[in-house]
């Protein structure tokens, strides 16, 4: 099984655009906080400068990618700077409407900052320790692009589509913008961190096949001494390897990930909470029901009605 496969499509990742920009200095905006979002900003033509939670301040020039994963309230501004403009007053003050080109300044084309703009949206509670890991921010810049081709194509193509008048031109950069995201998680963007622990234990043979194990079958009974036998690891070394490496004991993965196939059985299908509770390896609707509440926050039927509430506004 392809883990990262099940991840991203049990989180239900999905790319969005805001807008497409023609910025001319002076100018500056504060991008609101957003929950269940990862934000990127990628810069066409010109400079950006980046504040991140009112201390990291970027830099960005034409090429370079930002990758804001959980959704944090940023200024994006021609020089650097804590502090700007709502996006909303932004939006109003400009009188765009959502479609086309985002215009602020004198709009000199030959001297704007061009970019494009949007987040990766997850489902409402979604979580994974792949996502978790990443860093407060990420910049993608040529020397990435130039060892990664995958990555440096896409972007590529992003670039060429941006200002194309033709149809499908934005759902063709929401689905670039997806590859983009999905190759960044797939090189490990912190080699440092616990990001490319994940990354190494996906690759691991025993934590790895462990990992496809549970992938494959959340719902079968499962036990660490179960686990350990079928990757010929003791128990001990076993549990003290995956826990390395995933940051999480087997066991803990386990009854967390099959929350997570839950939430999306609930959100996704017609299945009925009995249906959920077997396809999760819960034994009762009843023991499920309660520890759907006690992760989310609200029982499993709760959390549907709202799902559905929310795509039919």
């Amino acid at each position: 099984m392809d883990i990262l496969d099940d991840i991203l499509d049990t989180i239900d990742l999905k790319g969005s655009l805001y807008f497409r920009t023609e910025f001319s200095a002076p100018w500056a905006v504060t991008v609101p906080k957003h929950s269940q979002a990862a934000r990127f900003h990628f810069v066409i033509q010109g400079q950006s400068f980046i504040c991140v939670d009112s201390h990291h301040k970027v830099e960005l020039n034409a090429g370079d990618l930002i990758l804001i994963p959980y959704g944090s309230s940023h200024v994006i501004a021609d020089s650097p700077k804590e502090k700007a403009p709502a996006l909303e007053t932004v939006l109003t003050d400009s009188g765009y409407r959502g479609e086309g080109v985002l215009v602020l300044g004198n709009g000199r084309q030959d001297h704007s900052t061009q970019m494009v703009c949007g987040h990766f949206n997850f489902r409402s509670k979604a979580e994974h320790p792949l996502i978790n890991a990443l860093p407060s921010y990420v910049v993608v810049r040529s020397g990435m692009r130039a060892q990664n081709p995958l990555l440096d194509n896409a972007l590529r193509m992003i670039s060429r589509i941006t200002y194309e008048s033709s149809i499908g031109s934005n759902a063709a950069i929401k689905r670039l913008s997806e590859v983009v995201f999905i190759e960044l998680l797939r090189l490990g963007i912190d080699e440092n961190g616990p990001k490319k622990s994940l990354i190494h234990a996906l690759n691991d043979r025993s934590v790895g096949r462990a990992l496809s194990l549970i992938h494959s079958s959340p719902e079968y009974p499962w036990s660490l001494d179960a686990l350990a036998s079928e990757v010929a690891m003791s128990r001990s070394r076993f549990a003290e390897r995956f826990k390395g490496l995933v940051g999480k004991s087997p066991m803990l993965y386990l009854s967390e990930w099959r929350l997570q196939k839950a939430l999306a059985l609930v959100g996704d299908t017609q299945c009925s909470i009995q249906q959920v509770a077997n396809l999760a390896g819960y034994r009762s609707p009843s023991s499920f029901t309660r520890a759907f509440q006690g992760r989310f926050g609200m029982p499993p039927k709760k959390y549907r009605e709202e799902v559905r509430n929310e795509r039919s506004s």
